[in-house]
């Protein structure tokens, strides 16, 4: 009864889906959230990306991951991940694979180990940043 003219150089109508749903469960990305409220007193670990808004006094471990400093958090800890971005507060050496970005209200007081390290205008560090790769001090 009804037809549907569809000329050769147009490409057939897909469903609608969401981007969770058009991403594979393979290749979806977990990440946690540690809220403002939350204090920890020693050692943190994860196998996902991790955002921090409360407080850290120990150790934060996220090898092969990304972590968040959110903009309320205040970390006096050593930091080991993959790739580290600032909003907040940090006092401890941190240890990034790839890099570290310290955002304008970024604040960091300690070494940071990095081949890459990102610093926008109003962003704060005292202490020494060692290439990773080379070991030089920059």
């Amino acid at each position: 009864m009804w037809t549907q003219d569809v000329s050769s150089n147009q490409q057939p109508r897909r469903p609608a889906t969401s981007t969770a749903a058009a991403i594979g469960a393979g290749e979806r990305h977990a990440s946690a959230r540690a809220g403002k409220s939350l204090v920890f007193k020693g050692k943190v670990t994860s196998s996902e990306d991790m955002t921090i808004d409360g407080s850290v006094d120990g150790s934060v471990e996220l090898r092969d991951c990304t972590l968040t400093v959110g903009l309320d958090a205040n970390i006096h800890a050593d930091v080991v991940a993959k790739v580290v971005t600032i909003l907040g507060a940090v006092t401890g050496t941190i240890t990034a694979h790839h890099k570290v970005e310290i955002r304008e209200t970024g604040s960091v007081e300690g070494d940071i180990v990095t081949p890459h390290l990102v610093m926008a205008e109003g962003a704060w560090l005292r202490g020494r940043v060692v290439d990773k790769g080379s070991g030089s001090v920059r």
